[in-house]
Formats: C-alpha cells, sequence, structure tokens
C-alpha cells in the first residue's frame, strides 16, 4: 500500500499590514530624531560665534594697550573683524573711543535671530530664538542652548 505524503505549502513575507505598522513606527522615530539632530547641529555652530567674540574682544584689548583707545578711525574699530561662515561680525565704538561692542549675527545655516554681543567689559549678551533656554551658561553668559 502506497502511502500518500500530504504536504502543505505556506506562503512566506510579510503581509500589508505588517509593513505599514514598520512604515509609521520608521516614520514615528524619524519625526522625533530630525529635530532633535537639527537642534544638535545649531548647538554646534553657535560656538563658533561665541568664540570669535572671545578671541575679538582680547585683540581689541591688545590693542587697546598699544593705543589707548579702541578705535581706529571714528567708530571703526581698531582690530579687524573675522570672517565666519555661520556669522556675520560688527564692531562700534563709543566715548571716542574708549568703549566698543562687538555683535555676531547668525546667517547661513543658523536664523539671524541668534545675535550675540561683547563688549569691553566683557558683559555678554544673547538673543536667541523663541523656545531657546533663557539660562546662560555657566562660563560664559551666553545662551547656547
Amino acid at each position: 500500500m502506497a502511502q500518500i505524503i500530504k504536504t502543505t505549502h505556506r506562503a512566506t513575507g510579510f503581509t500589508l499590514i505588517e509593513l505599514m505598522v514598520v512604515c509609521v513606527i520608521v516614520a514615528i522615530l524619524a519625526a522625533i530624531a530630525v529635530p532633535a539632530y537639527s537642534r544638535y547641529i545649531q548647538r554646534g555652530n553657535l560656538v563658533e560665534g561665541t568664540q570669535a567674540l572671545s578671541q575679538y574682544r582680547v585683540q581689541m584689548e591688545q590693542y587697546y594697550q598699544d593705543n589707548h583707545t579702541y578705535s581706529s578711525a571714528g567708530t571703526t574699530c581698531g582690530t579687524a573683524l573675522p570672517t565666519l561662515v555661520n556669522f556675520v561680525m560688527t564692531c562700534a565704538t563709543a566715548n571716542t573711543g574708549q568703549t566698543f561692542t562687538a555683535t555676531a549675527t547668525g546667517q547661513a545655516q543658523l536664523p539671524n535671530t541668534f545675535v550675540y554681543t561683547i563688549d569691553q567689559a566683557n558683559n555678554q549678551s544673547s538673543q536667541v530664538p523663541t523656545g531657546w533656554s533663557t539660562q546662560s551658561s555657566s562660563s560664559t553668559g551666553w545662551i547656547v542652548r
């Protein structure tokens, strides 16, 4: 007597519902990760402006030690402004060259709502977009988070 072997073939693969669930999960993770990564990149770009301002203040103090004024002609600051990628720097003097204010304003990848300033007394101030922290970094006085 011959035995008949019955084999059943079960379909393999993923159902449409399973694929849709995976797509939804990936979309949710992307919706969370992309904004967080964008802010991380912005915070990294802020360092360029704050470091340039700190360095510029040192150069201005050296200029003042040599010339007894911060200005070179009228309201022009005594040292050349650095060229930055993410910020535009400006400088203005006042009180017949006895005070100065240097400003770094965001450009390129940073919105122009990022504005950092420093003066001859090392007073530092920040203007940042809505939603950023209102507390300054303990080491600098500038808002960077």
